[in-house]
């Protein structure tokens, strides 16, 4: 990623209310692992979950985090309803899948992971989800409706994230250039002007809030589908992943992994209170 000095382009807005971020005390508990993934939110019950090296963590609301399934390392994770999840990676030991996964789903909260397509073939370290269908990079960018036949796509740059808007029509990428989108489920793509330049980047379920991180640390939140972005909290560390939902009448809730801890905000992105940390 380019450097962080390279954020403040034309049509950002900075937001007034920046704060650094509180740590929640002495029930604080450890990251389960140093290489997370990705870190989303279950529609299912509203529990934090972090896709690592070793496998799928749950975090409860004591601050600690409860392994979930087989040892496999979640390279891509994505959330497509209540305890159902896609995700690619390389099997643990003793895990019977190919190497690599390919693309996995799980309808049991990730409990067990069964293959879908692709095994062998792809490790998505990119990968959205939508009503449109699944969207992933593996060096290659390919769009599935079903997740199980597939189709190549153009992209100029490699994502480091994608996010889908939930009716999969309009896709975010982050990449060492700067924020791509596109308004055609990823047939092609166009530079965001205007946008910080984002390392990670998630779009909420309610199709406008937009919530992403540079790679210094600096929040990024959008409440109109990407067009508009408004600077946050600076977390003080560079990002690993990203989640943001929002429900009818309630603020958008964002969580954050850093090189250092998983933060989370209920106000919007205004504040964020340590949950884990290193």
């Amino acid at each position: 990623m380019a450097a962080a000095s390279a954020l403040l382009v034309a049509g950002c807005t900075s937001s007034s209310a920046q704060s650094e971020p509180e740590a929640a005390g002495a029930t604080v508990g450890m990251l389960p692992s140093s290489h997370i993934h990705g870190v989303a939110i279950d529609p299912a019950d509203g529990q934090l979950l972090l896709a690592t090296h070793d496998g799928l963590f749950e975090v409860g609301d004591d601050g600690e985090s409860t392994h979930i399934g087989p040892v496999i390392d979640l390279m891509g994770f994505a959330v497509r309803g209540p305890g159902h999840f896609l995700a690619s990676g390389h099997p643990g030991p003793d895990v019977d899948l190919p190497e690599p996964v390919g693309l996995i789903e799980s309808t049991d909260g990730g409990r067990t992971w069964e293959p879908r397509s692709r095994q062998g073939e792809s490790d998505f370290h990119a990968l959205t989800v939508s009503d449109a269908g699944v969207l992933g990079y593996d060096g290659s960018l390919v769009r599935s409706a079903d997740g199980d036949e597939w189709e190549q796509l153009l992209i100029p740059e490699a994502p480091a994230s994608l996010a889908a808007a939930p009716d999969g029509r309009t896709i975010l990428a982050t990449t060492e250039q700067g924020l791509l989108s596109s308004l055609d489920g990823g047939g092609s793509w166009v530079r965001t002007d205007g946008a910080p330049l984002l390392q990670v980047v998630d779009w909420a379920d309610d199709g406008m809030n937009v919530a992403g991180v540079d790679p210094s640390g600096l929040v990024w939140t959008s409440a109109d589908g990407a067009v508009t972005w408004q600077a946050g909290p600076d977390l003080e560390s560079p990002p690993q992943a990203v989640a943001a939902t929002s429900s009818a009448g309630g603020s958008l809730r964002i969580a954050v992994v850093t090189t250092t801890a998983l933060m989370e905000s209920d106000d919007g992105g205004l504040t964020f209170d340590v949950v884990l940390q290193n």
